[in-house]
This record gives structure tokens, C-alpha cells and sequence, in this order.
């Protein structure tokens, strides 16, 4: 699988253009709402996981696509990538294009993955809850990452940090929803003084069943508790109208049509990255034309007329 995928369309950044720098599922969470699915690899064990030379071909490679962002996300944590710093110097020495960095913030508190994301104009840390107790519930954290670890290496990173910072804040019903808890989160928010605060809640299917979307309405009253209020990401809305992708998205209902398939069948039978494939399903699912279903740790994705997993 390559490393770089896309354009595709993101809601805040436009068409973005992503690079993966972790294998699938190496992460320092296992997070519950995670679309793609548990854990695998849950470490703090940062390399280089992807020869830097290799991802840096792709990106060139890319670029005639002109996206409105380069993404550095993936399948994991993406700063789990000890070449991170020379990925974004390397980009900025070909390109203009902004580079934005979606990170869940745990390893903020090392002076050198802050070092290494500083050339970045737009980074996005995540503070899914206002304590222990959620934290562990909701990001499932490696052992050694302490809640007010995490919480302090974001506060350090925004006081360093010259460029701008959007904190993410994935909202889940009867857990972090509660008004209760979502003030929590709001007063660590408050502390760190983000440029942006953004509310985003379940739209792709996620690794655990109780991990359930807050309805729009009720994500507008936890808005309001967030000092200035919190922007709303959660696509309520899930129809692309770009040409391509709506041509991508009958591409793999056509081949779920033919027979259940987990998002790596579809992925590697399309030849498109698995984000991809996951924004598609997405809308599918959201239109009622495929559904999610399990059969044993793995989920495939059906037509309602499909009974069976068909191996």
C-alpha cells in the first residue's frame, strides 16, 4: 500500500492530500471510536517506519493534484514517526501547499516530537475527556501515558507553537456528552487556548457497538459550553458532490454488491488507500445501501439483501 492517498474531500481542509507514516493500527491509543477498527499495535516506540526517500517520491509525485492541505494522519499516530521533522522541512522545500498534522497529542509532552511538528502550519491534537476515568474509558492509552501527561504536553506545545492549533474533541453519547463531563473538557480547553475548538462525534462505523453518535442537536448545546463556543466537524450532512469520488463511491457499492467485503477487500480490489474506501462507506451507509456487519473480530460491509458472509 502506498504511502500517500488522495485528494480526498475533507470538510475543514478542503481536498486534502494524506500520507500514512505508521503501519495499520500502530497507535499509542486504541480508541473506541476509531473507524478503522481496534488496535493492533499499541506502542510509544517511535522509528522511522517508511523509508523518508520513498514517501518523499510520492509526495512529488502528488503534488500536480494541487490539494488545499497535505495531511500527515494515516492509520496511526502519525508521531510515532521519528523522520517527522525532516518529512515536513522536505515538503516545504517543494511546495507551498500547507501541512497540517492530525495527532491524538499523546507524545506532546517530548520536547522533540514538538520540535519536529513546529514547521507544520496548522496542527490538530485531540482531548476526547476531562479525566482519568474517560480517558482510559474512551482512548484506551498505552500504560505509560498519563492523562495529565498528555493534558500538560498540548498546553506545552500551544505556548511554543507559532502557528495555528485547532483541538479536536470527539464528543460520545452517554459518556462525554453528559454536560457535566463535556464542562470538564471545556475548562482544560480553556487552559490550553486553542485558536479553534472542534466537536466531532461518530459518522463512520467504530471499533466498539457502545460507541455511539450525539445527535446534531444536542452536539449545538455542548457547543455552547466552550468558551467561545465549539465549531461543529461531525458531517451530518455525508454526500461528496465531487465528480470522481461519487464515480469511486459506485465503484465500491458495485463491488459489495457482488459479495461482502472488509475495507482491506476493497481497498486492495479498487487499488485506493483504506481512508478512501472508509469515506465511501461512509455515504453508503449513510444513504442505506450497505450496512456493517461482523463475523468473528473482522467487519464487512454488505448489501441489506446480502443474509450471509459469503467467504
Amino acid at each position: 500500500m502506498r504511502n500517500v492517498f488522495g485528494p480526498v474531500p475533507s470538510r475543514r481542509l478542503g481536498r486534502s492530500l494524506g500520507i500514512d507514516l505508521v503501519p495499520f493500527k500502530t497507535c499509542t491509543y486504541d480508541c473506541a471510536y476509531c473507524q478503522l477498527g481496534r488496535t493492533t499495535n499499541r506502542t510509544m516506540g517511535r522509528k522511522e517506519w517508511f523509508p523518508l526517500d520513498d514517501i518523499m517520491c510520492e509526495v512529488e509525485e502528488k503534488l500536480s493534484s494541487k490539494p488545499d492541505y497535505i495531511t500527515l494522519s494515516g492509520s496511526g499516530e502519525p508521531t510515532l514517526y521519528t523522520r517527522l521533522g525532516d518529512l515536513v522541512e522536505g515538503i516545504r522545500s517543494i511546495t507551498s501547499i500547507p501541512i497540517a498534522i492530525l495527532t491524538n497529542g499523546s507524545l506532546l509532552w517530548d520536547t522533540e516530537v514538538r520540535r519536529q511538528i513546529t514547521g507544520a502550519q496548522l496542527v490538530v491534537p485531540s482531548l476526547d475527556a476531562g479525566d482519568d476515568i474517560l480517558f482510559q474509558k474512551v482512548n484506551r492509552p498505552h500504560p505509560a501515558i498519563s492523562f495529565e501527561q498528555m493534558v500538560g504536553g498540548i498546553a506545552d506545545f500551544r505556548r511554543e507553537y507559532r502557528g495555528t492549533l485547532w483541538l479536536e474533541v470527539f464528543i460520545l453519547g452517554g459518556l462525554t456528552s453528559l454536560p457535566e463531563e463535556a464542562m470538564k473538557i471545556a475548562a482544560l480547553a480553556n487552559k490550553i487556548a486553542p485558536d479553534r475548538v472542534q466537536l466531532n462525534t461518530v459518522t463512520r462505523p467504530p471499533a466498539e457497538d457502545w460507541a455511539v453518535r450525539v445527535p446534531e442537536a444536542a452536539m449545538r448545546e455542548l457547543a455552547l459550553l466552550f468558551d467561545p463556543p465549539a465549531e461543529i466537524i461531525a458531517d451530518y450532512r455525508k454526500e461528496s458532490t465531487n465528480d470522481a469520488f461519487t464515480a469511486t463511491r459506485e465503484s465500491v457499492l458495485e463491488t459489495i454488491r457482488r459479495r461482502p467485503c472488509s475495507v482491506e477487500d476493497i481497498a486492495g480490489g479498487l487499488g485506493i488507500h483504506r481512508h478512501e474506501a472508509l469515506k465511501h462507506i461512509e455515504e453508503l451507509i449513510t444513504q442505506g445501501q450497505i450496512e456493517k456487519t461482523r463475523s468473528g473480530e473482522t467487519v464487512y460491509y454488505r448489501c441489506p439483501e446480502h443474509n450471509n458472509i459469503k467467504e
